[in-house]
């Protein structure tokens, strides 16, 4: 069996499709199709069965598919532990982010990024979270930078800070109670962001007490929220690192939140097949220096990055 031979099965196990697996390893189909067929006569076993649209592995051929998934990880270390020696980091470099996190971190992240590591192209790219999932389990994106827990068995997740929320109130609705819990906040009063944002399901999931919402307009951003519950009363919840946006006299529309506490966690999200520790560092290491040491995972404060 060669490195060759364990990546074609891999391919065709993940698209399906031997035409487009030959396409994403570069040869051939006739290439690829003789080449499995030779392992499968080495072996003695068949791999796939063709005779299925689309394409699917035997019950045998699945668990060579996994060992060979593991060996080509474990490679990959190989060849990513001599570079680490002997080169510089560069290469390319695709990032995801959630929109509700973005205007917090890019604008710093870029500048600190590129002065640091001039020989990595960068690219960063702004959706929700279901569109980042796909990407990245498509290999479209190398890392992405979300809320989690996700609950996707085939990514990492490396919890990088802790935010929490604060109720943002009308001028006319400001709260005698300095601090706010759970049961005082009334959902048809709140205005919510669109469907597809995580910071959403937060917000549903903190007032799960409250069956209502206002359905008049559901906001695409942070900064609109605030707006609309300028001007139309209510109340929105924002998270903490928006406060500095916020001006002196919208500072005192804030309320913390208690009974619970409204935190999310944001991570680091790499496919569990990424090798590159010192990619992943160099983005970790950037975004510590961005997020206020307070909210720092204290993991993270401490040691690096281990795949």
């Amino acid at each position: 069996m060669t490195i060759q031979q364990m990546e074609y099965i891999v391919a065709v196990n993940k698209y399906r499709h031997f035409v487009t697996a030959s396409e994403k390893c570069g040869v051939t189909q006739p290439t690829l199709s003789t080449m499995i067929q030779k392992l499968e006569e080495e072996l003695d076993i068949k791999i796939f069965d063709r005779t299925k649209h689309p394409v699917e592995p035997t019950e045998m051929g699945l668990r060579i598919i996994k060992q060979a998934e593991t060996s080509l990880f474990e490679i990959r270390k190989i060849k990513e532990i001599v570079e680490s020696e002997t080169q510089s980091l560069s290469g390319n470099l695709q990032i995801g982010i959630i929109p509700t996190v973005a205007p917090y971190l890019v604008p710093d992240f870029i500048s600190l990024f590129q002065k640091n590591y001039p020989s990595i192209n960068l690219s960063i790219s702004e959706m929700r979270t279901g569109n980042l999932i796909q990407h990245l389990h498509d290999g479209l994106l190398d890392i992405v930078i979300a809320s989690t827990p996700l609950n996707q068995p085939d990514f990492y997740e490396i919890p990088i800070y802790y935010e929490h929320f604060v109720i943002y109130f009308a001028k006319d609705n400001r709260q005698k109670n300095h601090i706010m819990n759970v049961e005082n906040l009334l959902g048809k009063n709140l205005w919510v962001l669109q469907e597809g944002h995580c910071f959403r399901n937060q917000t549903f999931n903190l007032c799960s007490q409250n069956n209502s919402y206002n359905h008049i307009y559901e906001a695409g951003s942070i900064d609109t929220l605030i707006k609309i519950v300028d001007k139309n009363k209510g109340y929105t919840l924002i998270p903490e690192l928006h406060l500095p946006f916020l001006t002196e006299e919208q500072k005192k529309n804030i309320k913390p939140i208690t009974s619970p506490p409204a935190v999310r966690e944001i991570s680091i999200i790499i496919r569990k097949d990424y090798i590159k520790e010192r990619m992943v560092n160099a983005v970790a290491e950037t975004i510590k220096k961005i997020i206020p040491s307070s909210m720092l995972d204290e993991r993270l404060k401490k040691f690096s990055i281990k795949l």
